[in-house]
Order: structure tokens, then C-alpha cells, then sequence
């Protein structure tokens, strides 16, 4: 195993994954350097399970050719060579004959949004819109009931300010999936009273 100090100032999506930390944390390659990742809280947890599940069985209910897949590694196209980032799910819709350590061509992209993880997740959000292939993004928030969803348009530009939804339907059109967006929260301690 190799220690964390022991590694090059910059790291290749290679090297990072050949890369064996010594400890049980997971990581992600940001600009050539591994940033940890601190491991998620109940509320953060409970949604990243229940959206899965329930965009898994919608996409095995009908018949859909793609898979939803929690912490997945994606590679932004800007810095390619030096960067992997993990979300908290993504939803790919082509088969692979290989195993493969980042999805190519993720069309949907979920983050879970934690006080403590901000200035993060807003950055991998933003380098996830340099994926050609990603037609959503969705940022769930794990302090409150609320979402941010990016969509691009018709010509593939991303929206000058993203839809922000507080209540009611969540729509995720790269998929056909829909679900009221309180009933994600039903069992975490935003909706209890």
C-alpha cells in the first residue's frame, strides 16, 4: 500500500486507480490529487438508497436498456486524464463487455448535497456538465426537502439557472421517471414529525 504523501503532486485516472490507500476511506481524483471522502449521514444514506431503489425498479418495470449505480466513478472530459469523480448515483443506458472503474456515458447524474460538503459537490456538479453524454443532473438537498435540477436543452446547452423544486413532482426526462418529491424523504427525519 502507498501512503497518501508518498504519491506524485499529480496523479493520472491510472495511476489513481492501480493507487491502494492504506486505510478504508474512499476517494475521489480531483485536478491529479485524491481528495478523501467522509462517509455520509443517515439522512444523506437514506436517500442515496431510496432513490436507487426506486429508479431501479422503474427502470426494470419498463424495460428500459440502462442501470442505476451508487458511487460510481465518472471522468469529467475537461482534465480527463486527471480526474474521477464519485457521485452518489448515476444512471448509464448502454451495455459494457468489460468491467469497467468509471462509467462512459452516465445520462443522468445524482448528488446528494450535505452542509458539510458544498463547495464540493457544487464543483463536481460543474464538471460533470462537461460530459457529453449526461442530459441531467440532479442535486438532492439531505438538510431539508428541496432538489436542483439541471437539464440540458434541445440543442445540448445547459440551462443559465436550474430549476429549483421545493414541492410536488420531480421529473427526471432522461429516464421517463417521475416521483413526488417529498415521498423520497417520506422515511428519513425531514418528513417525521
Amino acid at each position: 500500500m502507498v501512503a497518501l504523501a508518498a504519491l506524485p503532486l499529480r496523479m493520472s485516472v491510472d495511476e489513481f486507480l492501480a493507487w491502494a490507500p492504506a486505510s478504508s476511506e474512499r476517494y475521489q481524483l480531483v485536478d491529479g490529487v485524491p481528495h478523501a471522502m467522509a462517509p455520509d449521514g443517515r439522512t444523506h444514506g437514506k436517500l442515496q438508497a431510496e432513490l436507487a431503489r426506486v429508479i431501479g425498479n422503474h427502470l426494470v418495470a419498463t424495460g428500459a436498456p440502462c442501470d442505476v449505480f451508487t458511487d460510481p466513478g465518472v471522468v469529467p472530459r475537461l482534465l480527463a486524464d486527471h480526474n474521477l469523480r464519485v457521485p452518489d448515483l448515476a444512471v448509464a443506458c448502454s451495455a459494457f463487455d468489460r468491467e469497467e472503474h468509471a462509467l462512459t456515458d452516465p445520462v443522468l447524474i445524482v448528488e446528494i448535497l450535505s452542509p458539510s460538503n458544498q463547495p464540493a459537490t457544487w464543483a463536481n456538479v460543474w464538471a460533470y456538465t462537461s460530459i457529453p453524454s449526461v442530459q441531467e443532473i440532479l442535486v438532492l438537498r439531505s438538510d431539508r426537502i428541496a432538489a436542483t435540477l439541471m437539464r440540458r436543452d434541445p440543442e445540448g446547452e445547459w440551462p443559465e439557472r436550474p430549476a429549483e423544486i421545493t414541492d410536488g413532482v420531480l421529473e427526471l426526462s432522461s429516464i421517463g421517471f417521475s416521483v413526488e418529491l417529498s415521498g423520497l424523504y417520506a422515511r428519513t427525519r425531514l418528513q417525521r414529525p
